[in-house]
């Protein structure tokens, strides 16, 4: 914990400059990098990365690079540069496929039920565009949402780690208790899952976009399988 990695320490200042031009020019990085639903103009192939690099506030960036930090560098000592920063990427790649394909899925649902009900698919686009959404379909406002930050990769690299130190303990903020990572991860997954079903959780967290980067990175290891130990160079 007294030391940081060479990769680590590299995506940590990229999202910290990516930040501070936010800060500087909120609207022009917003619209440029986050990752808009495919569907809107606003949407670039390069948002599937950049997206990775924005953050929508301090306690956001703090504490998602707090915990790059604690679980990405003790990874990159083991598997190296090159091996830890392709897991990275794809397990952010992932997190981005099974978030937005539930959004494809719940948007191109609403539209149909607006097409059902005599709306011409010209006529709901126009107004989509106009940026404004149908209140009694809530899910046509997904056409204006936007995904941001490291969330689904970080989750990614902490499965990784509850594989391959499934019980090394790790100290709770709230109670101060020793929990066992393979443990304290499931249960972060599982949470995850549960208010991405469910409506208990109104708030503007993209849970399918954790699980999607737990799950690719669960598979990921898996298919690694015995050779999850080896250093690539």
């Amino acid at each position: 914990m007294n030391k940081i990695s060479e990769t680590v320490k590299h995506l940590i200042i990229i999202n910290v400059i990516m930040f501070v031009a936010t800060m500087a020019m909120p609207d022009k990085m917003h619209n440029l990098f986050d990752m808009h639903f495919a569907l809107n103009p606003l949407f670039k192939p390069w948002q599937v990365i950049t997206h990775m690099f924005m953050h929508a506030n301090l306690t956001h960036i703090g504490f998602n690079m707090l915990i790059l930090w604690m679980f990405g560098t003790p990874i990159e000592e083991i598997w190296g540069k090159k091996r830890f920063i392709i897991f990275y990427f794809i397990a952010g790649f992932g997190s981005f496929l099974l978030y937005s394909g539930i959004q494809y899925f719940q948007f191109s649902d609403a539209v149909n039920q607006l097409m059902a009900t005599g709306y011409p698919k010209e006529e709901i686009f126009d107004i989509l565009n106009s940026g404004q959404y149908f209140n009694n379909y809530p899910n046509t406002g997904i056409y204006h949402s936007a995904m941001l930050g490291a969330s689904g990769a970080i989750m990614g690299i902490e499965v990784a780690f509850a594989m391959l130190f499934p019980n090394v303990e790790l100290m709770l903020l709230f109670p101060p208790i020793p929990v066992k990572a393979k443990y304290l991860v499931s249960v972060l997954v599982l949470g995850d899952l549960f208010f991405g079903i469910t409506s208990f959780d109104h708030s503007n967290i993209a849970h399918f976009a954790h699980v999607g980067g737990a799950v690719t990175g669960f598979i990921l290891v898996k298919m690694w399988g015995k050779y999850r130990h080896k250093r690539w160079y």
